[in-house]
């Protein structure tokens, strides 16, 4: 794997868990009873962004890391995997 196509993966990875994990914790005003003037009722009071990326990035990491190790031991190869239309001929 390239650099760049390491980087690209771990990327799109890092986004997946992002949308995963923005939800956790999360407490909106309208559940707190404190809704400000001229805000959404559902906007969340601490959304915890920091921490969250931060969260993001080490699971990120394990998976991707995960990932990796999966492909250099050539434990699951494109061939190992079903082919539902046949074989592909480039």
């Amino acid at each position: 794997m390239s650099i760049s196509a390491g980087i690209a993966i771990y990327f799109l990875v890092w986004w997946i868990v992002l949308f995963a994990v923005l939800p956790f914790g999360i407490r909106s005003q309208h559940e707190q009873g404190t809704v400000e003037e001229g805000t959404d009722p559902g906007a969340p009071l601490a959304p915890q962004l920091f921490k969250k990326a931060l969260i993001t990035t080490v699971v990120s990491a394990v998976i991707f890391g995960a990932g990796v190790w999966v492909w250099q031991a050539k434990l699951i190869t494109l061939d190992s995997l079903p082919m539902p239309f046949g074989r592909l001929s480039y």
